[in-house]
């Protein structure tokens, strides 16, 4: 007969979880040595910016007037004159009391004189305009006026071209009752240092303007911002009020968009 064996059934309690490791106490001072060091670098990097700044130049006492340039346009029998100019950085209490205003026609031998505000940055004046056929030179100038200071003035040359109505038809000129020359009149900037004419020698083949009458390519624009260049297209008006392109303004890319310009006036 077998002896009989108790078997005795143990249970192990889970743990209620994983037990973290509690972190070690804050040393005070490490972080006031390390604070220390991040104000320490942030003082040598705003010292170093302020020690490299470069010193402000101190402003000069008076204004001058600069970047003088004049836009002319003809206005019933008048050349329209409009002046602009800058001024030149000063102190406040160097700003000028006025601005004269001269423009210098050569061929008419007269001189023309305008002041205005030292606020005002740009004036209008009113010359005769050159006969068909001429060409008006003359210079524009603006000055500084400073009380009892002797004063520089600042000028800018300019020009005004009106062509004469005359050119050879490509119909018979008995036929044709009005020769019209288009632009009647352009303003146009001197050639500095022959740039214009080098890039005309360099690009054979192209035009010098971008926009027709209004703006060339930079070699070809003067201190005005004017074209250096001038071109002029002839065109007629038949008996019966056709508008057709004369010989000399055919075949060409300029005087088609003037002639397609001048046909919507026309007929507006």
């Amino acid at each position: 007969m077998e002896p009989e064996v108790h078997v005795r059934s143990v249970r192990r309690r889970r743990s209620g979880g994983t037990v973290q490791p509690t972190p070690p106490p804050l040393n005070l001072r490490n972080a006031v040595i390390y604070l220390g060091l991040a104000v320490l670098i942030l003082a040598l990097m705003v010292e170093g910016f302020l020690r490299d700044r470069p010193h402000q130049m101190p402003l000069p006492e008076r204004a001058h007037a600069t970047e003088v340039r004049s836009a002319l346009s003809e206005v019933a029998e008048s050349l329209q004159v409009v002046v602009s100019w800058d001024l030149t950085l000063a102190e406040p209490a160097g700003r000028p009391d006025s601005i004269r205003i001269k423009v210098v026609p050569e061929q008419q031998q007269r001189t023309f004189i305008a002041v205005q505000s030292s606020n005002q940055l740009a004036d209008t004046l009113y010359i005769p305009a050159p006969a068909p056929g001429q060409t008006l030179t003359g210079v524009s100038c603006a000055t500084a006026d400073h009380s009892e200071v002797p004063s520089e003035e600042s000028c800018t040359p300019w020009q005004y071209i009106r062509p004469a109505a005359t050119a050879v038809a490509a119909t018979d000129p008995a036929a044709i009752n009005q020769i019209v020359i288009k632009p009647s009149g352009i303003q146009v900037d001197p050639d500095i240092d022959g740039k214009c004419l080098q890039w005309q020698r360099a690009h054979p083949d192209r035009s010098v303007w971008i926009a027709v009458n209004r703006t060339a390519v930079p070699d070809c624009t003067g201190p005005n911002r004017k074209p250096t260049v001038a071109q002029f297209c002839a065109f007629a008006v038949l008996p019966d009020g056709r508008r057709v392109k004369t010989l000399n303004s055919s075949n060409n890319s300029y005087c088609e968009e003037l002639f397609v310009e001048w046909s919507r006036e026309s007929y507006s």
